[in-house]
């Protein structure tokens, strides 16, 4: 097997719990990676300035260029030191969201929140708890008053429900946008509504065209829909064992452990032939 690029989202995936990663050991892995000129490229919902944040403390190790992000379930792509894709959400798109969500808001009791590039923005009714809980994902949370002056660029737009709710919504949107949005659900219990053809499967085209690779090079992990593109397109693709149901049965190849038990590396040091952390 030659892999050359190996791609994980996040929350559910990599990361055992909120912003948790064995970091010791995922620095020994990455540093056998350096030495079979393997990338690593974290893949998430979150923005690109919590992912860089997630994994500075790689810096420590001398091993901080090694790591490429997809961030906003694609949206931006960034690889040390620039950034080489970003797609923004149109005006227009946005305001038929947020117009959408005035008119449902009383009956799905949801919270809606704009990932700018200068920021994260929330209306004004959004709770400490809720801005706390925010501020796990989203950088610089900014509550406003009227969603639609922003003065910014709008990578995504996502409403937070409860999680066993986001697959029934992911539909409802999809039905009433059609193909002017794309809509997929996060692992973090919401439905995030992107630019058209923007998913973490196009995003790797990018990487790919940067460093020139195929896809048999490249290796992914995932266990929500915002991660089935990916999942669907490589043949060096793993779902996570504690995705849901519903994931199983779209994909059958699995890591070899949870992500609580640091599954990602364990099949990472199995599939590559690393020494074991």
């Amino acid at each position: 097997m030659t892999i050359k690029l190996i791609a994980s989202d996040m929350d559910g995936t990599f990361l055992t719990s909120q912003d948790q990663y064995d970091q010791a050991r995922f620095a020994k892995v990455l540093a056998q990676l350096k030495e079979k000129k393997v990338r690593f490229v974290a893949a998430s919902g979150r923005q690109l300035e919590n992912l860089q944040e997630l994994f500075a403390p790689m810096k420590e190790y001398g091993l901080l260029d090694q790591i490429d992000y997809i961030g906003s379930n694609g949206s931006v792509v960034a690889v040390p030191g620039q950034v080489l894709s970003a797609v923004y959400l149109k005006p227009e798109q946005i305001q038929k969201v947020i117009a959408w969500n005035a008119k449902n808001a009383s009956i799905t009791d949801n919270l809606i929140v704009l990932a700018g590039t200068k920021g994260t923005y929330v209306s004004n009714h959004a709770t400490k708890e809720i801005r706390d809980m925010l501020a796990q994902f989203y950088p610089n949370v900014t509550q406003v008053e009227k969603l639609l002056e922003i003065d910014d660029q709008i990578l995504g737009v996502s409403f937070i429900w409860p999680h066993d709710e986001v697959q029934k919504y992911v539909k409802i949107i999809e039905e009433l946008f059609g193909d002017d949005i794309h809509v997929t659900g996060s692992g973090f219990g919401s439905v995030d509504i992107l630019p058209k053809d923007v998913n973490k499967a196009n995003a790797l085209e990018i990487l790919q065209d940067y460093y020139d690779l195929t896809d048999r090079e490249v290796m992914v992990f995932g266990d929500n829909s915002n991660d089935l593109e990916m999942l669907q397109k490589y043949e060096h693709a793993y779902l996570m064992p504690n995705a849901a149901d519903f994931m199983h049965m779209a994909h059958d190849k699995e890591a070899v452990a949870t992500n609580v038990e640091t599954g990602v590396l364990k099949t990472i040091e199995k599939e590559l032939g690393l020494n074991p952390s």
